[in-house]
């Protein structure tokens, strides 16, 4: 028999259980809370975006998708972003490599139940990462890419882009996605995936 975790976990207690757990969750402020799983459209859009990505990010920067765990040392959330760029050396927390602390560039795919939680708080928690420069929300039941950048002055200016046509601009990993590239084999009519 199971037995449940004690209400309230230090980040080594949760770090224990987690590094054990045949399932991925979240950790802030002394709680742990379940990831759901992803669809295979989820999974198309976050793999088609690594390939989009791969060639223009060769030799200097590394993409890691899902399940690489990061820590946003200021805020104390640990969490698996969809896909995240690294640039230069990577910055572990810890003795271990199974934790990163400098992202320059975060992707999350939205699904139904997390949309909320990828535009509002969880953006909150990624905004201050000082090394964090750009943002994307991509839809996963439609073509909609939201890109948040962060300006010289520290504020955060919204592009919204809807059509296959578009590209996103990444500035500060020197990469342009297009939506036709990210949105490439997703069956939109298929609600099952």
């Amino acid at each position: 028999m199971a037995t449940q975790p004690p209400a309230f976990l230090t980040p080594e207690q949760y770090l224990e259980i987690e590094r054990a757990a045949e399932f991925r969750s979240e950790y802030l402020n002394g709680e742990m809370f379940a990831m759901s799983g992803a669809t295979a459209r989820h999974n198309i859009v976050v793999n088609n975006l690594g390939r989009a990505l791969h060639a223009q990010l060769r030799g200097r920067c590394r993409y890691f998708t899902t399940d690489l765990r990061l820590l946003i040392p200021a805020t104390g959330l640990y969490t698996y972003p969809d896909l995240m760029v690294i640039c230069g050396e990577i910055e572990f927390s810890g003795d271990r490599q199974d934790i990163v602390t400098n992202p320059r560039f975060i992707a999350e795919i939205l699904s139904k139940s997390t949309a909320d939680y990828d535009r509002g708080g969880k953006f909150v928690h990624y905004r201050s990462l000082p090394g964090l420069a750009d943002y994307m929300i991509a839809a996963q039941d439609s073509v909609r890419v939201e890109h948040w950048s962060r300006q010289p002055d520290g504020s955060w200016v919204l592009r919204e882009y809807s059509s296959l046509a578009d590209a996103v601009q990444i500035a500060s990993v020197g990469a342009e996605v297009r939506l036709a590239s990210i949105y490439e084999d997703v069956d939109f009519g298929n609600t099952s995936s």
